[in-house]
């Protein structure tokens, strides 16, 4: 695979890294996380046992986390995009985009034959991003009726 060369496939020696990472976009839009040593160790033990995939920009800007589940519509697996990253003050430099050429080369490299991701409805900068790369938005369109995201802690 050929990325983007401010973009990198992460290791689990990256877990301290990304979980600063991924602490610091949290605070930013939610506040509600775990400190980064805590996301540090899961991560640590997710990327060793491959239960996620983290795209990396280097210098701590930024990064593009996905997994992968199995589906019953294919024998090939789905991709998620669970998170996109990129620091604020270096947004609009592109990195946004080349985070998420990575992941869809990298889901389909590992065999998947959709990718799939959800963002605010007013996050119009991500949209665009994502609509650019060929996603479409099937809330509302001509598809179907529009779909809304829930989830509840437990």
């Amino acid at each position: 695979m050929a990325f983007d060369p401010r973009v990198r496939l992460a290791t689990s020696d990256d877990a301290a890294e990304i979980a600063r990472l991924m602490h610091r976009f949290d605070t930013e839009y939610y506040s509600d996380i775990d400190e980064p040593e805590k996301l540090e160790r899961r991560y640590r033990e997710q990327l060793e046992a491959g239960d996620v995939t983290v795209i990396l920009a280097d210098e701590q800007l930024g990064f593009a986390q996905l997994r992968f589940r199995k589906q019953v519509y294919s024998d090939a697996p789905a991709a998620y995009v669970e998170e996109l990253y990129v620091v604020p003050d270096r947004r609009g430099e592109g990195l946004g985009r080349a985070l998420m050429e990575a992941a869809v080369e990298t889901a389909r490299a590992d065999g998947a034959d959709v990718i799939d991701l959800g963002t605010a409805t007013d996050d119009t900068a991500a949209r665009g991003l994502y609509e650019s790369l060929g996603f479409t938005n099937r809330e509302g369109g001509p598809d179907g009726p529009s779909m809304l995201y829930y989830e509840r802690d437990l």
